[in-house]
């Protein structure tokens, strides 16, 4: 119950400040240009608070259905507007105007996330030294010349100050289908470039478990004894009959050393039944666990739903890093444009049916993120929003009409013939744009709906 209090709250909360920054520069730039704004809208539907401005006569309100927002301006395609207010009308402005007002929403998305991430490089982000742990001696990394107890230096020119600081580059250099060039320094202190064959992996394996499952790139982590410390209600552990504190002895006759090997037997096998030896309270006991198959994009691994005893970091192994104002501003554009490329060429990719649709969350999912970033604390909830806005930014973009996107293309078409595009044009353009984004929410909710069903 309480998750889904946080849930909630976190996602009015995201999508409160997200969506009056995005009408915010539209309103912004739509007054800075002379154009007259009658209402300032986040959400839709009946309005649940509502404020008339004294000065400027602008309606502020926030409505039923928090799903967005709008500003609405006077135009003469939406009502009769006085002789004296044609000035200041959206539709009697030059084109150029127009465009600006549209495209200040997604830009204020993109300025929004700049300046979180800028934030969170001056707080400065928590993390691990970049050193390298145990892999597989089959793994990518492995046969590129990567070794246990390497420390990474650079990837592409990137300096590594902590793990997993330049994996957006790494996701964005598959997509491209092009290798990376990885710095390495030994245990002996020579450094030595080794090269990432990412041109070799599908897009559809892009994702949080990409270093570790496709490339077999692991950081270090201490010793973590096969001993369960907390066993998830109704998992394929409980039902197998997994308890808190049992210490795993073997898996099908395989002895289990620590928590790495625990892993490395059950992923790998979805679906089966694993015969494991347990320890406990000094007896050994025989159970039967079937691993759940669990989908992330395109592969599938065994979860039996259990997570290891806390082993604390080392404060020798921990990292802060922290950023000048300066660079924590370039930081924060980079991270911005990286984020922004990455989602750009992932749809791209779905179109091409290299990636699954599945990958498309709605806002189901999206409040169940806010929730649980919300419950971690305070900078993962902004890092959440920095990416959330992004994504707000990019969508907006698209060429779809109905969204900011599609206006620019009519616009497009606008600069191109001399004069507007007829209102037959822009009404199939947007039915077309309506349906589009019809199906895209309902691709969108099926995806949060078979994820809570999975």
């Amino acid at each position: 119950m309480v998750n889904i209090f946080f849930n909630i709250g976190g996602f009015l909360v995201a999508i409160a400040i997200l969506v009056a920054i995005h009408e915010y520069g539209h309103f912004w730039v739509a007054r800075t240009l002379g154009v007259k704004v009658l209402r300032f809208s986040i959400g839709f539907g009946k309005p649940l608070w509502k404020k008339v401005s004294a000065k400027d006569g602008v309606e502020y309100t926030i409505s039923a259905i928090p799903l967005g927002g709008y500003v609405k301006m006077l135009d003469e395609n939406e009502g009769e507007v006085a002789s004296e207010d044609l000035p200041q009308a959206f539709n009697r402005q030059p084109l150029w105007k127009r465009s600006l007002i549209v495209l200040a929403g997604p830009v204020a998305n993109f300025i929004l996330a700049i300046f979180l991430f800028t934030v969170l490089n001056i707080w400065g982000t928590p993390g691990v030294t970049p050193e390298v742990g145990k892999m597989e001696a089959s793994s990518i990394v492995a046969q590129a010349g990567v070794v246990e107890g390497d420390t990474l230096v650079s990837v592409d020119g990137r300096e590594y100050h902590f793990w997993g600081q330049h994996d957006l580059h790494i996701y964005n250099q598959v997509i491209r289908g092009e290798d990376a060039r990885l710095l390495v320094r030994g245990i002996d202190g020579r450094q030595r470039e080794v090269v990432l064959p990412l041109s070799i992996i599908p897009a559809s394996d892009v994702g949080p478990g990409l270093l570790p499952r496709v490339l077999g790139l692991t950081r270090w982590r201490p010793e973590i004894p096969p001993i369960i410390g907390h066993v998830v209600e109704d998992s394929a552990a409980t039902l197998g009959g997994m308890h808190v504190s049992d210490q795993v002895i073997s898996i099908d006759g395989q002895l289990i050393g620590d928590w790495a090997e625990f892993v490395a037997a059950v992923i790998d096998r979805p679906g089966d039944e694993l015969h494991f030896l347990i320890e406990r309270e000094g007896a050994r006991i025989e159970l039967t666990v079937t691993p759940e198959a669990v989908t992330e994009g395109e592969r599938t691994f065994g979860r039996v739903g259990v997570a290891p005893e806390f082993v604390d970091i080392p404060e020798s192994r921990r990292v802060l890093a922290r950023d000048s104002l300066p660079q924590a501003v370039l930081n924060g554009i980079d991270e911005t444009w990286l984020m922004s490329v990455l989602t750009l060429r992932m749809l791209g990719k779905m179109l091409v049916l290299e990636v699954s649709p599945k990958n498309i969350s709605g806002p189901i999912t999206i409040a169940q993120y806010a929730g649980q970033t919300a419950q971690i604390g305070l900078q993962p909830f902004i890092s959440f929003l920095a990416i959330i806005s992004i994504s707000l930014g990019v969508l907006n973009l698209l060429p779809i009409p109905m969204l900011d996107g599609g206006h620019l293309l009519f616009y497009i078409g606008e600069a191109i013939t001399r004069k507007p595009l007829s209102e037959g044009v822009v009404a199939v353009g947007q039915q077309f744009g309506l349906v589009l984004l019809l199906g895209l929410m309902c691709l969108a909710f099926y995806n949060d709906i078979f994820r809570l069903i999975g």
